[in-house]
């Protein structure tokens, strides 16, 4: 990043002169105006590259454990990163130290190339916010302002222990939703399975079989008979086995989804259907609000102004619903207005989330009126969880029931018939 070297007066007049980092001459001006200078010159340094080749070696050689790094860094990572931090700066201390003590410990990979980076970044006299925010794919705004708002109170470790405490708590709730995923995935992938192994093993002896004895099939069995020639891809004309068809969907509709979900009218989209989802609707509405009012409250308790939060908390909030329900939000309050009247016209969430807002807002409590939400929430979609999985466990029973019942039908009843015949040539 370009140094700048300025020339500015303090608030008594005296001239000052330093240096910032910074992208641009603009930037350059608001970091010196951020000091209380009134900036009257500004200029770029110009570095010369045997320098610069100079400081990259010498950082190199600082991270001995550097290199190529290969995935990126996880939630889990990142959160006990910032529990440990906190616990280190609420222990006394200093913030350089702490980092290099928690560089150290990290196993070769791209966070360690990270703190490496951000190390050499404090070591340089760059704050710490703006260290982590030059790698914005591991730390996000809600991340670096927050710890901007720690360093600018004084009280990092207390911001990073809330910052960590909010981490912890969205981990959780993510776990709890995969987690009330796995059962139906699994079902329905040993279900296709199952099918399939029967449709190209079991389903072809037995047509064989009824073949050679010249039974008569129901018409239950021939579509049977035929959609297992289909799999197999042994009807007349058929280019290739049905089977590839049946795996192939499921891992197609997926990918399809990802790429419709990257783009921004697919994401709003999608996020509209399921949002009216009978279904998933509730429980994605659940999920979002419990986020949004999380991250939102605690912004606000750690001192980031009002507009600031809640343009975070809409680049965070993971639904379009919301990113537009937060968008008129931040315009009421641009213009003067209450935050809760445009929340509750989006229709995104209930009166209790709404008036309980406005009271917070009224009394000046609104971050802890937002995380109570947001703990209540939480509960509710605990709740929720239980609730679709008791329902969909007897479901997808009754659906695979419902198709080995189907299969073991077709193959009986000619099996019937052909005994019957038996016994009729045998009397």
């Amino acid at each position: 990043m370009p140094t700048f070297a300025y020339q500015a007066r303090d608030a008594a007049g005296k001239l000052q002169k330093g240096t910032v980092e910074a992208a641009s001459s603009e930037e350059a001006a608001v970091r010196v105006k951020a000091k209380g200078f009134f900036p009257t010159e500004l200029r770029e340094q110009k570095v010369k590259q045997s320098a610069i080749a100079d400081t990259g070696a010498v950082k190199k050689k600082k991270r001995k454990g550097g290199g190529i790094s290969l995935g990126g860094v996880n939630k889990k990572q990142l959160t006990m990163f910032t529990r440990q931090l906190s616990t280190l700066q609420d222990a006394g201390l200093p913030l350089l130290r702490s980092l290099q003590i928690l560089e150290d410990q990290q196993k070769p990979g791209k966070m360690k190339n990270v703190l490496g980076d951000v190390c050499d970044d404090v070591e340089g006299g760059t704050s710490l916010s703006e260290a982590m925010a030059r790698h914005s794919r591991v730390f996000d705004k809600l991340y670096t302002k927050m710890v901007a708002a720690g360093e600018i109170g004084g009280v990092l470790d207390v911001i990073l222990q809330r910052l960590a405490q909010f981490m912890e708590k969205a981990q959780k709730l993510r776990r709890r939703i995969r987690g009330a995923m796995v059962y139906p995935v699994v079902v329905v992938v040993v279900a296709i399975v199952i099918v399939t192994f029967i449709m190209l093993v079991i389903i072809p002896k037995f047509k064989e079989i009824f073949e050679d004895f010249g039974v008569p099939l129901p018409a239950l069995t021939i579509w049977l008979v035929n959609f297992s020639s289909w799999m197999a891809g042994t009807l007349p004309g058929q280019k290739f086995p049905g089977a590839i068809i049946v795996i192939a969907t499921p891992i197609v509709i997926m990918v399809m989804w990802k790429l419709i979900r990257k783009t921004r009218p697919g994401k709003a989209t999608t996020d509209f259907v399921l949002f009216y989802t009978p279904l998933f609707g509730p429980l994605i509405k659940m999920t979002s609000v419990a986020r949004f009012t999380r991250t939102l409250g605690t912004l606000i308790h750690a001192g980031v102004p009002i507009l600031e939060a809640v343009t975070i908390t809409k680049e965070t909030s993971g639904n379009w619903m919301y990113e537009r329900a937060l968008q008129r939000v931040h315009d009421s309050i641009r213009e003067g207005e209450p935050f809760a009247p445009p929340l509750r016209d989006s229709k995104t969430c209930d009166a209790l989330v709404v008036n309980m807002i406005e009271v917070g807002e009224e009394t000046g409590e609104m971050d802890t009126m937002l995380m109570k939400i947001a703990d209540n929430y939480d509960e509710e979609v605990d709740v929720k969880i239980k609730a679709m999985t008791s329902l969909i466990e007897p479901m997808m029973v009754v659906c695979i029931g419902g198709m080995v019942g189907t299969i073991v039908v077709a193959m009986f009843l000619p099996m019937v018939a052909m005994i019957k015949s038996l016994n009729e040539g045998g009397v």
